[in-house]
């Protein structure tokens, strides 16, 4: 059981888990951030109105979690759309 434990803990070092932040802007309606994270990130309604409550209320909202890699294109394309966002 420790064998197991100690190998679960070493894969989890190696998994560097990102974010895809989303920042508040004065440029982008509610709307068109919605919008966004529906096509772009697969958000259904719901999520995405969420998140755009977030982002517009406190000023940022993690918006898609995974590896820099996964995260890349994603991202890219919500700079595309003038949308401010990071991955962190």
């Amino acid at each position: 059981m420790e064998k197991v434990k100690e190998q679960f803990l070493k894969n989890e070092k190696k998994t560097d888990i990102k974010q895809i932040i989303v920042y508040n802007d004065d440029v982008n309606t509610f709307d068109w951030v919605i919008q966004s994270l529906i096509e772009v990130c697969n958000h259904d309604m719901i999520q995405a109105e969420q998140c755009a409550t977030l982002v517009h209320y406190k000023g940022k909202c993690g918006v898609k979690s995974g590896d820099y890699s996964e995260l890349e294109p994603y991202c890219y394309e919500l700079l595309n759309r003038q949308i401010s966002a990071v991955i962190e």
